[in-house]
């Protein structure tokens, strides 16, 4: 799938992400066990009423990752997704950020990596970095991707095998920002979208 499709995608998922950041609330607020969603999901209830109101559903969360199913009427995402615990510098007003990995079965995408930083990035990009590795990002508006594709599967790997990655990127206004995720449980969290979303 192109990018510039995928980055339709992204900004309508965007919309979703303040529902979201309430199921899962602040990624530095505490650290939530794997659990299922509760008895709906096992009755399939919950996968009616995402497909009803094609809004993304929590199924899980795995330390501080939450996994989620959106599923349209013809076609269905499942994703891991976590929010900063912490973001630099302090005090400066933007928009919630969130990572997120995804599988679109019908469309044979397996673990693409979207950043979304809670701001316009300058053209650049900036870069993630992991365990010291750096990886540098492509933007547009406030949405980044790993900028060579042929580098997501190692990207992924290393965020499985890691305990925290680092995002850095410049606003339009010139503010150099760092976002700091934990990944605790993206393995498990992971393990369960390839489940839901073989």
């Amino acid at each position: 799938m192109s990018r510039q499709i995928f980055r339709g995608f992204a900004a309508v998922l965007a919309f979703a992400f303040a529902a979201v950041l309430a199921c899962i609330g602040p990624a530095s607020s505490k650290t939530k066990q794997a659990k299922p969603a509760a008895k709906a999901e096992q009755s399939g209830a919950a996968s009616a009423d995402t497909t009803k109101t094609g809004k993304p559903s929590q199924l899980a969360s795995y330390g501080d990752w939450g996994v989620f199913l959106a599923q349209g009427e013809k076609s269905k995402t499942c994703y891991a997704l976590a929010t900063p615990k912490d973001r630099a510098p302090h005090g400066l007003q933007r928009d919630p950020a969130y990572v997120f990995i995804a599988n679109r079965p019908g469309e044979n995408v397996r673990e693409e990596v979207s950043i979304i930083m809670g701001f316009s990035m300058k053209e650049g990009g900036g870069r993630a970095e992991i365990a010291g590795s750096s990886f540098t990002l492509i933007a547009k508006g406030a949405n980044a991707w790993i900028k060579n594709q042929a580098e997501e599967a190692k990207f992924v790997d290393a965020l499985k095998k890691s305990s925290k990655l680092i995002v850095k990127a410049s606003s339009l206004r010139g503010h150099v920002t760092t976002d700091s995720y934990s990944l605790a449980g993206l393995a498990q969290a992971l393990e369960r979208v390839e489940k839901e979303c073989p």
